[in-house]
Formats: C-alpha cells, structure tokens, sequence
C-alpha cells in the first residue's frame, strides 16, 4: 500500500507570509497540528508546526499577528513521495520522531500530508478488513517512539 492510499489530499495550508495569528486559528478551525508552508505554484518551502508557533512566540516578545510562518517554519521538513510505501513511510516518521510527512511529487509540489494516524486508521489488511498492512508490533514501536507532541514536523 502506498502513501497516496491513506494521504490526506488536500491539506490545510498556508504562505510564507501568513502571520502566526491567522496560522493558528487555521490550525484550530481545521483540527490540524501542522500546515505545509506552499508558494502560490504549490511548492513545498517548510512545514509550521504548533509547536514552532509557540516556541516562536515563547522565545520572540512579540504578537502572534507581528510574525509570519516563515519567521518559525521547519525549512527542511522530511518529506515523502505518493508512490513511498507506508511501512518505509513508519519508519522514516519513526526514526526522525515526527508525525507528519509532506507528500511532494518530483517537482516538489505539495499533493498532501501523511500522518501516523493516517496510516494506522487508512490500511487495510490483506484480508480485506481494516487495520495495519505493517505489522502490528511496528505500528506500537513507531507511535510509542514518536512523541505526542513532535519536536517538529
């Protein structure tokens, strides 16, 4: 199964310039706990977090409105293919300790997001009935070594 399978395909967005302010109630109107930072062709650029936003804020003396994502964006986010499978997908979340991937095509447009949630709940078994396409022991390992609250995304 591949990550196109289970991505999120039209993810909640924003620009470099969006300010952390108008970001944050995205994140909130949207129940998302990151958004791909996107030029206006859709080129993948970084990812904002929930956590940068408060790091930035926690660390900057200044409004949320006052800074934009570019001032708090993860610029060289991992990222993944629509063609990756989702098992070498776990493991790369796994190994980085994050829990969303930007899916990019080969020109590094945006398609998606992938997260370990989406691919928990989005395989299916080969016996046609929900569940995990990897096995379940990897599953356990990849969502119990990522934290709840990624050290970034």
């Amino acid at each position: 199964m591949t990550i196109k399978d289970v991505m999120t395909k039209q993810p909640t967005i924003c620009r470099p310039e969006t300010n952390l302010a108008a970001a944050s109630a995205m994140m909130w109107e949207n129940d998302c706990g990151a958004l791909p930072v996107v030029t206006e062709k859709g080129k993948l650029v970084g990812i904002l977090t929930d956590r940068d936003i408060c790091i930035a804020l926690g660390t900057i003396n200044t409004l949320a409105s006052d800074l934009t994502a570019r001032d708090a964006v993860e610029t060289d986010p991992l990222i993944c293919d629509p063609s990756n499978d989702v098992y070498s997908a776990l493991q790369m979340m796994r190994k980085a300790k994050v829990r969303f991937l930007p899916v990019v095509n080969e020109i590094g447009v945006l398609e998606g997001m992938v997260s370990i949630d989406d691919i928990v709940l989005g395989v299916k078994r080969d016996d046609g009935k929900t569940g995990a396409a990897v096995a379940y022991g990897d599953l356990k390992t990849a969502r119990q070594d990522v934290p709840s609250h990624p050290v970034s995304a």
